[in-house]
């Protein structure tokens, strides 16, 4: 009977290495304890500016405040900014992945305005998911924000509604990084995960904006505006008929170029997204030799 040796142990550097069959992923932004936690109270209390008027008591004076709402945009803007700062500070956003992020929220803002205005020919969306995906959440979530609000200034969309829209687009491309298989799933398997995202997440970020400005219709459409003395089913019922009447085929516009770029430009963009991703190496410090 022999006895076996025992192994060497592997060099560190091949310990790092990724299983077979996996592809490691660089990621521009690794969200911490504080940017979780910024990260979650700026999701709540958005939430809460959105969902108010579906929650609120009819017996309140709430109602009656409704024309002062949309300053709550202020404490949310605040809040951004508290959830991008925390997230640079804390997750080491360096130079390489602050170039990456000015690249990507320019080429956004840029698609934005073509179609404007014809049937939810909005081709920035599909870029949102694409980044997203390969960039993960935290980098997806700031690169929501920002291209909104560069797009925002580009197109002169500037107003109370713009927190709003920084918000559901920050949780629009968060989610495309939270989807799973990130360092595993390519292929057809993944384009097809991605298009269906897009085309899901295309409708509930126009649902949640019919949320930020349905309260203030008024008496414009008395039966499908916001009534601060019903109750939640009779608004909700309110809101899908405003939904319905309103956004439903600028959604399914959205939804249809969005999984329409998402499969015939989906392989290109994300190859070359993961390609820049590895040659920027963020994860890598950054040194400098002596001379």
């Amino acid at each position: 009977m022999t006895s076996r040796r025992p192994r060497p142990a592997a060099p560190p550097s091949e310990r790092s290495r990724p299983r077979p069959g996996t592809v490691a992923q660089a990621r521009a932004v690794r969200l911490g304890p504080r940017s979780l936690a910024a990260l979650a109270l700026v999701s709540a209390v958005g939430a809460a500016g959105f969902l108010w008027p579906l929650f609120a008591d009819p017996s309140s004076q709430l109602g009656t405040h409704t024309q002062d709402a949309p300053w709550l945009f202020a404490g949310l803007l605040l809040l951004l900014v508290a959830v991008v700062a925390a997230t640079i500070s804390e997750s080491g956003l360096g130079a390489k992945a602050v170039a990456m992020l000015g690249v990507l929220a320019a080429t956004g803002a840029a698609l934005r305005p073509i179609g404007a205005g014809t049937a939810g020919i909005e081709p920035m969306f599909f870029l949102m998911v694409l980044s997203g995906r390969v960039l993960g959440p935290g980098f997806g979530f700031v690169l929501g924000a920002v291209t909104m609000f560069a797009s925002a200034l580009l197109t002169g969309g500037v107003g109370p509604w713009l927190p709003f829209q920084m918000l559901a687009m920050g949780w629009f491309t968060l989610g495309a990084g939270l989807l799973p298989g990130a360092d595993r799933l390519r292929g057809r398997g993944e384009l097809v995960m991605l298009a269906g995202y897009g085309f899901g997440a295309a409708f509930v970020y126009g649902t949640v904006m019919n949320l930020a400005g349905w309260p203030f219709m008024g008496a414009l459409a008395s039966g499908i505006a916001y009534d601060p003395h019903a109750g939640l089913a009779a608004n909700l019922a309110r809101f899908l008929a405003y939904c319905t009447a309103t956004s439903l085929g600028w959604d399914l516009g959205r939804a249809v170029v969005t999984v329409v770029l998402t499969c015939s430009l989906g392989p290109a963009v994300l190859k070359a997204l993961r390609r820049a991703t590895r040659r920027a190496a963020f994860e890598s410090p950054v040194t400098f030799e002596p001379r």
